[in-house]
C-alpha cells in the first residue's frame, strides 16, 4: 500500500511540475472562466433571479473543468509515454488517481480566483455553494479523468471527451444548483457525496481494464 501511494505521489508531482514549467493549463482555464463570467454579466438581464445566476456558475465550472480535462493527457500523448505508464510495474489505477488529483488541484486553483469574481458580478456565495463546489470538483475530476483516458486513444479525442463527459456531469449540475439555491441544501450535498463515492469507486475499479483495452 505504501508503494501504491508513492506511485500516486510521484505521478501527481510530475503533472504539477510540468504545469509549473509550461503554464499551459491553469492560465487557459482561468482566462476562460473569467471571460465566461464577464459575458454572463452583460448577457444576463438586470434583476435576474439567483436561480439563473447559480445555473450560470455551474455551467462555467463544468466547461472550465472540461477545458482542463482536455489537456490532462496532452503531455503523455505528445511525448508518447502513455503506453510506457501503462506497462510500468505499478498498479494502473495509480495513473488515474494521480491524474485526477492533479486536475483537482488545477480546478481548485482556478476557483480560488473565479468564485470571488462571480460573487462580485452576481450575488454572494454561501457556505453551501462552496461545499457543493468542493464535492462537485471531486466528481468532475474522477469521472473526467476516467473518460479522458478512454478518449486519448481515439483519433476523435477532442470530440469524444465532451460527448462522454457532459452526460455524466448532468447530476453534478443538478446537485450543485440545488445546493446553491435551496434553504436546506443537505439533501443535494448528500447527493453529490453519493455521486462522488459511487463513480470514484467505479472508475478506480475499471481503469485497469479500460487502459488494457
Amino acid at each position: 500500500m505504501n508503494g501504491y501511494f508513492a506511485d500516486v505521489g510521484a505521478l501527481a508531482r510530475k503533472d504539477l511540475l510540468l504545469e509549473l514549467r509550461a503554464r499551459d493549463t491553469l492560465p487557459a482555464m482561468l482566462l476562460f472562466v473569467l471571460a465566461t463570467f464577464v459575458v454572463f454579466h452583460f448577457a444576463l438581464p438586470s434583476g435576474s433571479s439567483d436561480l439563473a445566476a447559480s445555473g450560470l456558475l455551474w455551467v462555467a465550472i463544468v466547461f472550465t473543468a472540461l477545458l482542463g480535462l482536455g489537456r490532462a493527457f496532452v503531455p503523455e500523448r505528445e511525448q508518447r509515454v502513455f503506453d510506457a505508464l501503462v506497462l510500468a510495474p505499478n498498479d494502473r489505477s495509480a495513473i488515474w488517481v494521480a491524474k485526477a488529483l492533479a486536475t483537482l488541484a488545477f480546478l481548485a486553483g482556478v476557483e480560488v480566483v473565479a468564485l470571488p469574481v462571480f460573487a462580485a458580478f452576481f450575488h454572494g456565495i454561501g457556505a453551501a455553494t462552496v461545499g457543493g463546489v468542493v464535492l462537485a470538483d471531486v466528481g468532475i475530476c474522477a469521472v473526467g479523468t476516467f473518460v479522458g483516458a478512454m478518449a486519448t486513444a481515439s483519433r476523435a479525442r477532442e470530440l469524444l471527451l465532451p460527448l462522454l463527459f457532459l452526460p455524466l456531469a448532468i447530476p453534478i449540475v443538478i446537485g450543485g444548483v440545488g445546493a446553491s439555491i435551496v434553504d436546506s441544501p443537505g439533501r443535494y450535498l448528500g447527493f453529490l457525496a453519493v455521486y462522488d463515492l459511487i463513480f470514484a469507486t467505479l472508475c478506480w475499479a475499471s481503469f485497469d481494464y479500460v487502459v488494457a483495452e
